[in-house]
């Protein structure tokens, strides 16, 4: 007879379950509070999809924009938020949002490694709405030196392709943004770049990883670090199951760790914290519009898969906005392990967007998540848009990068490698381009022959490009008389394709002002929490500013922490914690 495997058993104070920056934000507050804190992440690195991303938070009202010469409000924030995000608005959870996320930012300032500078002039997705500001609400991690972390660094999750200069050096934000468009200072600043890199010649005789870790590495980098400051372990290669449950209290959970199951139990509550379902084929088909594939998203494959989610609808857990992602244009660039999401180039000008009509939809500059929309909006069987074609001629292939491909000043068509060719489609004409892309030629010269005075003039009468100071953030400040618009007249004419992507869906687990998870009756679940792309997001359908996607996640984490912390102080058997 066999016998059953043993059971391992483990215990702390507060489980997290993920190693995102929510996740170990969530950690360091709560043991700040003086609980026993264990993190657990079922891949065999840690970071999620945080590491692989900008690194921004956006946070309104924070500490530092007054020093800064900026002015913001509690209440403009809030008037804003309702302003974008309508009926899915939220009174509790976006008031206690903007209320502690100034409390959280200046807490990492003053406790932990992380440290934030807001950007003055990086401004909401939809400015002119009432309540938006043209700046100072997106905070950037400083840089941090992965020296700190010893033998750790090569074990967090490494940064994107597309957010380094040629496949390996780090980049600020700044110092991306001068070389896109090849600003003042823009040699020094990319020798700047290269010296910083291979200067660091014990660097280079580890990996060819950049030690100089800017954006989400940076942050990552910093709370891991702060982390091992407080001897907070983080086991790897450890998978949430299921949830542990006795009476009607999470207690737990059931974990496979290294291939061995393992029961842990958390005396005060389990922090989800392990992202969304865009790496889960069943939950994408079940839930997001059609078409849709895994393949589209950027984010790392194999990790996002919805376990967190499957395991509190288990426990009676009610979801909202399953139907929506964080949205963002990808490309595939042959050989890499996911798409490159096309945020910047689509602001540059000399390029468009056009469906299988050869029609323009969209304005190309708009907030990422809305080109996503619109490609859905516009999908029929006439002009097919899911996916769609982004255009652009010589001039633009000249100055800019475009997906993976650099600039051709520094990559010209001739020294590209055989997986970049294969990304996209050259012709000599517009009419061939269309041939080699399957979209109507006679369709697609009528719209460039639209475009191109109306580009001339700097006015897309059609689609407003380049009206809002969102879009001309990473337009061209030396092209006038406006940076987001050029005519497409200088052959040879490419194309790559526009796959409708994303950063990570944002249906989850619903959630109360303190992350606790709620069933459908709106009653919390004891001992459950949840944050980050495991919750359905406070900011509904909409994305109101760039870093809406991490804020949330660190300003819920922090206040989850918060939360259990006051439990805890609770006497055995007296009543949960009213509603705040």
């Amino acid at each position: 007879m066999n016998e059953s495997p043993k059971v391992g058993e483990a215990r702390c104070d507060v489980l997290v379950v993920g190693s995102g920056a929510g996740a170990l934000c969530a950690a360091l507050r709560a043991r700040d509070h003086g609980l026993d804190v264990l993190v657990i992440e079922k891949s065999e690195q840690y970071g999620g999809t945080s590491a692989v991303s900008g690194g921004g938070i956006w946070i309104p009202n924070n500490h530092r924009i007054a020093t800064l010469g900026g002015e913001d409000s509690p209440e403009d924030a809030l008037r804003y938020l309702r302003n974008v995000v309508g009926a899915d608005f939220d009174e509790q959870r976006l008031r206690a949002y903007v209320e502690n996320g100034r409390r959280m930012v200046e807490y990492l300032a003053h406790n932990t490694r992380v440290q934030f500078e807001a950007q003055a002039q990086y401004a909401d997705y939809y400015p002119e709405t009432d309540g938006g500001k043209p700046g100072y609400r997106s905070m950037d991690p400083l840089p941090f030196d992965a020296r700190e972390l010893g033998e750790e660094f090569l074990r967090m999750r490494a940064p994107t392709p597309a957010t380094l200069m040629m496949g390996r050096m780090s980049m600020t934000m700044k110092e991306a943004r001068v070389m896109l468009c090849r600003g003042p200072g823009w040699i020094g600043m990319t020798a700047k770049v290269m010296w910083r890199y291979w200067s660091d010649w014990r660097g280079r005789r580890l990996s060819r990883r950049d030690r100089f870790l800017t954006l989400g590495n940076a942050l990552i980098g910093a709370l891991r670090r702060s982390l091992m400051d407080r001897d907070v372990p983080l086991w790897l290669n450890c998978a949430l199951e299921e949830l542990l449950v006795e009476g009607d209290r999470v207690v737990g959970v059931l974990a496979s760790r290294d291939g061995q199951s393992l029961r842990i139990r958390a005396r005060h509550g389990v922090i989800l914290a392990a992202g969304g379902f865009e790496r889960d084929p069943a939950m994408r088909a079940q839930y997001l519009p059609k078409p849709s594939q895994c393949d589209w998203s950027a984010t790392p494959p194999h990790n996002n898969t919805g376990d967190a989610i499957r395991a509190g609808q288990g426990v009676g857990a009610a979801t909202a906005l399953m139907a929506h992602g964080w949205w963002a244009p990808t490309t595939r660039v042959e050989g890499e392990d996911r798409q490159r999401p096309i945020f910047v180039e689509r602001a540059l000008p000399g390029c468009i967007l056009v469906d299988a009509a050869g029609r323009r939809f969209v304005n190309e500059a708009a907030p990422y998540t809305d080109i996503v929309y619109a490609m859905y909006g516009n999908d029929a069987p006439a002009h097919r848009s899911v996916p769609c074609w982004m255009l652009f001629d010589a001039d633009f292939r000249h100055k800019y990068p475009c997906g993976g491909l650099l600039p051709g000043y520094a990559m010209p068509d001739s020294r590209l490698s055989e997986n970049l060719r294969r990304s996209m489609h050259k012709a000599d004409s517009l009419a061939e381009l269309a041939g080699l892309i399957g979209v109507d030629g006679a369709g697609l010269q009528a719209t460039v022959a639209r475009f191109n005075p109306m580009a001339e003039a700097g006015d897309d009468q059609d689609f407003g490009k380049g009206k809002s100071a969102f879009d001309r953030y990473y337009g061209d400040p030396g092209v006038l008389p406006n940076p987001c618009l050029a005519p497409l007249h200088k052959a040879p004419f490419y194309a790559i394709r526009i796959d409708a992507g994303d950063i990570g869906t944002k249906g989850g687990l619903c959630t109360d002002a303190h992350a606790r998870v709620l069933r459908a009756d709106g009653s919390a679940i004891a001992g459950l929490y949840a944050i980050g792309n495991c919750a359905a997001s406070p900011m509904g359908k909409t994305y109101p500013g760039a870093g809406a996607t991490l804020g949330p996640a660190m300003v819920f984490g922090y206040q989850a922490a918060n939360h259990l912390h006051q439990a805890s102080l609770q006497p055995t058997g007296a009543p949960a914690l009213a509603n705040d």
